[in-house]
């Protein structure tokens, strides 16, 4: 697992085995993450920018993200409850629908108002509308790659596939700000918003072959006779009798389970069983999008290039690519190496985060802004694996897809307002920002290490 190579064989409940999920699918769902991550990190290098262009205030930026945002919270929950009965391929490809022509019409209203032809008010408006359409359709896509994974993955991996996953965004992190300076066109006045159109296209291909490549799991018939408590054949008889299934289909795992007659309880944020989880998840995921809001003001202000948008989105690109390479080191390399588990994974990326966050603050160039930024993206790399398993962990097979869109929600979430409250505490004065992302990560290590489960826990098999 370590080197991103196929996830070790799965153990089925009834003492059989089967594969795990190929490395030709993996690679799938890698995409799908990978594609949107890359696109959205593009759009985070090029925006602040943008804005100075069309001298529009930071926190006007940040704001512009907040609708999209919520829209994210009501509908991922929705999206991933549709999963278990429509299959997750269908929702993987709306999330990619919503992504493409979000992308696309962002950056047309924004290259409207860069050349003039609107004012930026009615940019930055057409722009958060526009925006909006990604946090309403694309936030089907994460719930449905992630319940894919989660249920076909023993309770001892989980933690490492997920994470590998996971790391399909840090590693669409490092592309996207690679690719942004690349992709600022200085033709026909495209410029700045060369990375959305571009991102759209790559977009449109990703949906092509997610349609061709991965099997349709939509379920087709109502399972009838003894029923599956997970993807894999409950008790010792084998499949259910007269469930019109093929044994021998890999896409026809978790029809069963999706079908099933058993009704699933609704989950809720913070029942018992979750609720330490999506607090740990709420508390730090406002850290993160904190810090992810003010790095790119951060980095043209301690540079000293707002007079100078262009060279301005390659620094902010630069940052960004450190930090999305300390990301891949903790999801590729820490997890698996060290075999973490989800409470030493949220507990120690905190712990991380709060001093990366700490050398942040003080760096007055080029070479600190990046550590400081690598060292906090490494804590932020632990922690998300770690509160996604927890989460995962903490409930039933026949509730991964419930639990994944909680996941979604709860990040969605902290995307709402704590960026532009971080900008707006920024531009008062620098440390009421940091100082705020410091005490909401050692928040989350106090409370975590009262609230959450051991992880010998969490990763024992149940039957």
């Amino acid at each position: 697992m370590a080197d991103g190579g196929n996830i070790p064989p799965v153990a089925r409940l009834d003492g059989a085995s089967t594969s795990a999920i190929s490395r030709g699918r993996m690679a799938l769902l890698f995409t799908v993450m990978l594609v949107t991550a890359a696109g959205n990190t593009a759009m985070q290098s090029v925006m602040p920018s943008i804005g100075t262009a069309l001298k529009v205030n930071d926190v006007w930026i940040s704001l512009a993200y907040s609708w999209s945002a919520l829209l994210w919270v009501v509908c991922a929950p929705i999206w991933a409850r549709r999963s278990d009965r429509r299959g997750r391929k269908a929702m993987m490809a709306l999330g990619l629908i919503g992504f493409v022509v979000s992308m696309a019409l962002c950056g047309l209203v924004l290259w409207a108002g860069l050349s003039g032809w609107i004012t930026a008010f009615w940019a930055l408006i057409a722009f958060a509308a526009a925006r909006s359409l990604y946090g309403g359709f694309g936030s089907a896509a994460p719930p449905a790659v992630q319940a894919y994974v989660a249920a076909r993955t023993p309770r001892a991996e989980r933690t490492k596939a997920l994470s590998l996953i996971a790391s399909s965004f840090g590693l669409g992190t490092v592309f996207g700000p690679v690719l942004a300076p690349l992709l600022v066109i200085p033709i026909m006045g495209i410029g700045l918003t060369g990375p959305f159109l571009i991102f759209a296209l790559i977009g449109v291909i990703a949906l092509v072959i997610l349609r061709l490549r991965l099997p349709n799991d939509e379920p087709q018939f109502a399972a009838r006779g003894r029923t599956y408590d997970a993807p894999y054949a409950n008790g010792s008889t084998g499949a259910p009798s007269d469930s019109h299934e093929d044994e021998d289909d890999e896409d026809d795992e978790d029809i069963a389970a999706d079908s099933s007659d058993r009704p699933v309880r609704k989950l809720r944020w913070f029942e018992p069983r979750l609720r330490a989880w999506v607090l740990a998840g709420l508390i730090g995921g406002h850290a993160q999008a904190m810090i992810m809001g003010i790095v790119g003001f951060l980095v043209l202000d301690r540079l000293g290039l707002r007079d100078a948008p262009d060279a301005g989105a390659t620094m902010v690109s630069l940052v960004l690519v450190f930090g999305a390479l300390a990301t891949l080191l903790a999801q590729w390399g820490l997890i698996p190496r060290f075999d973490l588990g989800p409470r030493t994974a949220t507990l120690s990326g905190m712990a991380v985060a709060a001093f990366g966050t700490l050398i942040l603050g003080a760096a007055n160039d080029l070479f600190m802004l990046s550590l400081g930024y690598a060292i906090a993206s490494l804590g932020f790399g632990l922690f998300r694996p770690g509160t996604t398993a927890g989460t995962s962990l903490a409930v039933t097979r026949a509730e991964q897809g419930q639990a994944s869109g909680i996941v979604a929600s709860v990040a969605g979430a902290s995307f709402i307002y704590a960026p532009a409250l971080g900008v707006w505490l920024y531009n008062v004065d620098d440390w009421l920002g940091f100082g705020l992302i410091i005490a909401l990560c050692l928040a989350v290590v106090l409370i975590g290490w009262r609230m959450l489960q051991l992880d010998r826990d969490l990763t024992r098999e149940r039957v």
